[in-house]
């Protein structure tokens, strides 16, 4: 069952009067409307600076945020944004990242990566590996030189995460990702799980806008990069993972979760119970997200400081 929050936005979006279907550009700007009214703002940080990252295919945008102005070295974290790799952007993710930014007090690179159906799998792959190694390649334009990386995403970007901890572990990067933090990732395309059925509909993510994502993102599905459980998970770094309870794709993060622990990985396991699909873009209308959220930083403090 929802949370009482939860349920009470699930039945304002119920109450509104029937609508055609949005074209793709007024879901993208939908998007941006509903983190505006829903979401909270930016806040307090000392940091905020536009990057450019040079990446195989060109470059992506890219937004340095930091809650100190003046910092030595240390871990960067790489924050891959979600929005089912077809909406979502700096825009949408720029209050969530400076939160963790705040939360973490390491500074954050909110990666702006190309999005489908203009750009399909796996182009959005590639832009996170890139942006990653560039992190890791200490540039001057980040103003900071990271020691470790610590790699971390929600929805698609949850996703994103993953396969980027896999790739840099076949072909490490400059400095090590210390821990990687994903958030209602998908990890499976070629099977279907449980959740999918039982949240079909009547919650923010449905079965009809996930298929609509992934007809415009189009993955090879058999491909460890669209879903990594695929993939051997062996000697990843260590994970913190987050769920929602009422999500499609609840029991792929659990299987996820699941996969890394036999795997020998070490990893906590986190579930927002009652909590719905993008709940960190709820943070104001759902204030009890707050807590779900402090609980999987504390978790992530301590994978950090390896205790």
């Amino acid at each position: 069952m929802p949370r009482p929050e939860v349920a009470a936005v699930l039945s304002y979006l119920e109450s509104r009067p029937p609508a055609a279907p949005p074209t793709l550009p007024e879901m993208r700007a939908q998007l941006v409307a509903s983190v505006a009214a829903g979401d909270l703002p930016a806040g307090e940080i000392a940091v905020e600076r536009a990057l450019t990252i040079p990446t195989r295919a060109g470059t992506v945008p890219a937004l340095l945020l930091d809650a100190r102005a003046e910092r030595g070295d240390g871990p960067v974290v790489v924050w891959y944004h979600g929005g089912g790799f077809v909406t979502g952007g700096l825009d949408t993710h720029r209050g969530f990242a400076a939160e963790v930014a705040r939360q973490l007090d390491l500074p954050v690179v909110l990666v702006g990566y190309r999005l489908a159906p203009e750009h399909p799998f796996p182009a959005a792959v590639e832009d996170a590996e890139d942006a990653a190694r560039w992190v890791a390649s200490r540039p001057d334009g980040l103003g900071r030189n990271a020691d470790a990386l610590v790699l971390g995403g929600d929805s698609a970007g949850g996703t994103l995460t993953i396969v980027t901890s896999m790739a840099l572990r076949d072909r490490p990067a400059e400095v090590p990702v210390r821990a990687q933090f994903t958030i209602y990732p998908a990890t499976d395309l070629t099977r279907r799980y449980p959740s999918q059925d039982e949240f079909a509909t009547g919650r923010l993510l449905t079965e009809e806008t996930r298929r609509f994502y992934y007809a415009q993102y189009d993955p090879d599905i058999d491909d460890w990069r669209a879903s990594p459980l695929l993939g051997t998970l062996t000697d990843l770094p260590p994970a913190v993972v987050l769920t929602a309870g009422e999500d499609p794709v609840r029991d792929e993060g659990r299987a996820y979760a699941a996969a890394l622990i036999s795997a020998g990985v070490p990893t906590t396991f986190l579930e927002a119970a009652g909590h719905i699909h993008a709940f960190v873009l709820m943070r104001q209308v759902v204030p009890s997200t707050q807590d779900d959220l402090r609980r999987a930083f504390r978790a992530l403090t301590t994978t950090l400081e390896g205790r």
